[in-house]
């Protein structure tokens, strides 16, 4: 058994129907233990089997031997003989019906430890009575719906289980704006055989209502759902474009276009068979979830209606937040020793690297204050990757269930390891699967190996969830909504506190001319923060608590793609979302102006923005060529993080990153940002092409020659820099982030030609939509490497969930095989064997946010 629990506790989907009430509570205790033969650690987690929730839990249990407890989490527990009690707290207090809680505590023994056999929840004994079957309702989706007056707008309803005969479900308004009403028969039929096939109902506008009405679909025997629809104020012109965020944001939530999981999880893709960052369609990242928050607080702003917006927010604390019993041992964190030094390569095959622990690492200046804050030593911030559909078979590793969303990791070996050449491993280290000691040995050299935890935080992602929150608050606030959001920009204001830990050297070593592993001194105060959004900060721990023992590290290099004024102008200007850790928002004031500077040292000749600049040369604290230019002593890098394919080749980066900086622009006025952008604009005027019926071109790769002068504090306009656009592209996405980009831009500078460029280009991007979205056909030519090796040292063997051998000789496909199950393969097969590239339609949850949110910013910008 283990210590760490997952899947995430209150585990319950989110339900798009209303709750039915039950008369009795009903459960199921799992229980394991971690014994190490003087002390333990219990595991529990309470399942509500019946059908309503249940609030203020007391769970009870009894040992037989002499068990004394020691220490308990994620709830309140107490001991009275051989008698254990354990109530909620104040954040896990409900159970949702078909959810469920979980805790655990440190106990110590001697003689037997045997485990107990019967459990209670609120006087109820668990276990006693087969699990009710799920009770039948109605289901809509979406559940909130915007129609503009004098026009029409459909939602959809199906049942949740399959009935024995026909069911008519009947619609109904049953409350609010009565301009709103059912076009059209208002029963639909369902049979036992197209139960679970959703049938849509269109709600018509009149011409001069306003506000919004909560419809009901209800059918005799079953739970009904409700709808709440807002009327919004008819337009013209350029009310089109809000009109198609609405049309795209409804083809976005439509359950049948499958672009979220069962627990409402937005995927990375509807596709299954993609490789990119995620290595497979059904896993998503923290930057999908950012983007579900922005596009529901555009959602929000159109028609005041925030339940969605909070729904996203709460959906990500529950999904990508680790839990308190996820990330157990963070109390053991030593912020003098933050972690074991380990150098980086840029060959794959220089790893495992060996932990050194004569290499000085420096002091963690912010842990004390967050856990003082706070009242916790546990991180608040996102894991960036997660198998929603456990597609690999993590999800029974450290007690949790097959099945589940788990958390995952990819990237270990250094800049030069491409998603081809990873080998996918659980953030969870129990040794279940893999080799002798899991997978650690594959990334890390040490004389042995302790089961663990370690999450990786992608920082751009939180900023933009930050970003969305903070506009959220604006706009809810103009409507006199503020308080209804409030709570979440809170604690986008949390999550920006714990974001700093983006700023630091991955080793919290002194920041500036750091060349040689024990050379570069170890940093003290807050000298070792280089106060940009680097790349990732990571935390992790022991398992096992009576070896306790933690570790926490930042990222020393910093690329110009994922800086955001924006959110750090919000976590230092905007009042309620400063941080309330005392050196918060003076951080945050700091990183804005470092920011900015970034942008103007990196900034071509041309106008396109460089790469970036790291503290740790190649990851090793090295050596850099002679001649190097520097910023604040960091070295300039073209190709920052990863080289498979170059981190700067994508013009993706340059859409996202500039996205950020034109909302600043807007809001501020700050000068250094416009001219930044108006040199970025004119550049990139002239690389799109806008042609009729869809027709258009965006740059897609770039090329790089030169470096920026070394940072003296004041732009030179880089005239040995250079940028050069080597091909074009109608990825939809980044169009989306270009237009977006462009709107912002005109906004703020009056430049009618990025103005009417954003339009054609939002125009062009309609003319691809189909039916589930916006999409063009992409060749996937790098579809070749399936077939590559992925780097395994001589004599190490080991064993996927699903059996795929791990060995020296290994491909991408030979320990992913389950690819050969999916519908596309046969494509992708006859690449490998000769055939022509394969040609997919895509529809990716990030681009078809994008868009939708360009198209929403566009009407709020220009009208409609």
């Amino acid at each position: 058994m283990v210590a760490l629990a997952l899947p995430l506790t209150l585990t319950a989907g989110l339900s798009q129907s209303s709750t039915a009430q039950a008369a009795a509570f009903a459960c199921d205790v799992d229980y394991s233990a971690n014994d190490w033969g003087s002390g333990f650690t219990a595991n529990l987690t309470i399942h509500n089997t019946g059908t309503s929730p249940t609030s203020n839990w007391t769970l009870t249990y009894a040992y037989s031997g002499n068990q004394q407890l020691q220490q308990g989490w994620s709830g309140r527990w107490s001991q009275s003989g051989k008698n254990i009690t354990v109530t909620n707290e104040s954040y896990n207090g409900t159970i949702a019906a078909g959810g469920s809680v979980s805790m655990g505590a440190n106990f110590s023994y001697s003689g037997s430890n045997t485990a107990p056999t019967s459990f209670s929840v609120n006087g109820v004994t668990c276990g006693e009575d087969e699990p009710p079957t799920e009770e039948a309702a109605v289901v809509a989706s979406p559940s909130s719906l915007a129609v503009r007056q004098g026009e029409t707008g459909t939602f959809g309803i199906r049942l949740n289980t399959q009935p024995t005969s026909n069911v008519t479900v009947s619609v109904a308004r049953t409350s609010g704006n009565t301009g709103l009403s059912i076009s059209g028969p208002a029963t639909r039929t369902f049979t036992p055989s197209n139960w679970n096939i959703t049938q849509s109902i269109t709600i018509a506008a009149d011409a001069s209502g306003s506000g919004s009405a909560t419809f009901t679909a209800s059918a005799p025997g079953h739970t009904a759902a409700t709808i709440t629809v807002t009327e919004l104020g008819g337009g013209t012109g350029d009310g089109e474009y809000e009109q198609r965020f609405l049309d795209l944001y409804n083809e976005i939530k439509d359950p049948a276009n499958g672009y979220f999981s069962p627990e409402g999880i937005p995927y990375h893709s509807v596709e299954t068979l993609i490789v990119e960052a995620p290595d497979q369609g059904h896993e998503t990242t923290s930057e999908a979830y950012s983007y579900l928050i922005w596009l529901e607080a555009e959602y929000g702003r159109i028609t005041e209606d925030w339940g969605p917006f909070n729904d996203a927010w709460e959906l990500m604390e529950q999904y990508m937040i680790p839990e308190a019993d996820e990330q157990p041992t963070n109390s053991f964190y030593d912020p003098s020793s933050p972690a074991t030094y380990a150098p980086e390569s840029d060959d794959p095959s220089d790893y495992p690297a060996e932990l050194d622990g004569n290499v000085p690492v420096g002091q963690d200046p912010l842990a004390n204050e967050l856990s003082s804050t706070y009242g916790t030593d546990d991180i608040y911030g996102m894991h960036w990757i997660q198998d929603v559909d456990d597609v690999y078979g993590y999800g029974d590793v450290c007690g949790g269930t097959s099945g589940e969303p788990t958390f995952i990791n990819t990237f270990q070996r250094g800049a030069g390891e491409s998603t081809w050449e990873t080998v996918t491993q659980p953030s969870c280290e129990d040794f279940t699967y893999g080799g002798e000691n899991g997978y650690l040995d594959l990334f890390t050299g040490d004389a042995s190996y302790a089961k663990q935890w370690r999450y990786t935080d992608a920082p751009d992602a939180d900023a933009r969830a930050i970003q969305a929150a903070y506009w959220a608050g604006q706009w809810a606030s103009e409507q006199g909504n503020g308080s209804q959001v409030a709570g979440v920009v809170e604690k986008a204001s949390e999550m920006g506190d714990y974001l700093r830990y983006a700023m630091y050297d991955k080793y919290f070593k002194r920041v500036g001319n750091c060349v040689g592993e024990t050379a570069c001194p170890a940093g003290s105060g807050k000298n070792s923060a280089h106060y940009l959004l680097s790349w990732y900060y990571a935390w992790g721990g022991a398992l096992d608590t009576s070896a306790g023992w933690a570790w926490r590290i930042g990222s020393s290099t910093a690329h110009f793609g994922y800086q955001n004024p924006m959110a750090a102008w919000a976590l230092s200007n905007a009042g309620n979302m400063t941080p309330d850790s005392p050196t918060a928002g003076d951080d945050w004031d700091q990183s804005l102006d470092r920011q900015i500077e970034f942008y103007q040292w990196l900034q071509s000749s041309e106008g396109g923005i460089a790469g970036g600049a790291t503290n740790s040369w190649e990851g090793h604290y090295g050596q850099p060529p002679s001649g190097t230019s520097t910023f604040y002593g960091m070295y300039y890098d073209w190709q920052p993080v990863y080289h498979d394919p170059p981190s700067n080749r994508w013009f993706g980066m340059q859409t996202w990153s500039m996205q950020r900086l034109a909302e600043y622009y807007y809001t501020t006025g700050d000068e250094r940002a416009g001219a930044v952008l108006d040199k970025w604009v004119d550049w990139v005027l002239d690389e799109i092409t806008i042609g009729e019926g869809g027709d258009y071109a965006i740059p897609s790769e770039l090329s790089w020659s030169g470096q920026p002068d070394t940072w003296t504090g004041t732009p030179t306009g880089n005239s040995g820099l250079h940028v050069t656009v080597t091909s074009y592209t109608q990825d939809v996405g980044v169009t989306g982030s270009l237009a977006n980009t462009l709107s912002y831009y005109a906004a703020a500078s009056g430049d009618t030609a990025a103005q009417e460029t954003a339009a054609g280009l939002l125009d062009a991007l309609w003319e691809h939509s189909d039916g589930m979205g916006i999409s063009v056909p992409e060749e996937r030519a790098d579809y070749s490497r399936f077939e590559d090796e992925v780097y395994i040292p001589s004599g190490w063997s080991g064993t996927m969930p699903n059996g795929d051998t791990i060995e020296p000789g290994s491909t991408f496909e030979s320990i992913r095989t389950w690819y050969e199950d999916d519908p596309n393969w046969p494509q992708v097969e006859d690449y490998l064997n000769g055939g022509d590239v394969p040609t997919f339609t895509y529809h990716r949850f990030w681009a078809q946010s994008d868009i939708a949110i360009a198209l929403a910013t566009y009407a709020n910008l220009f009208g409609g």
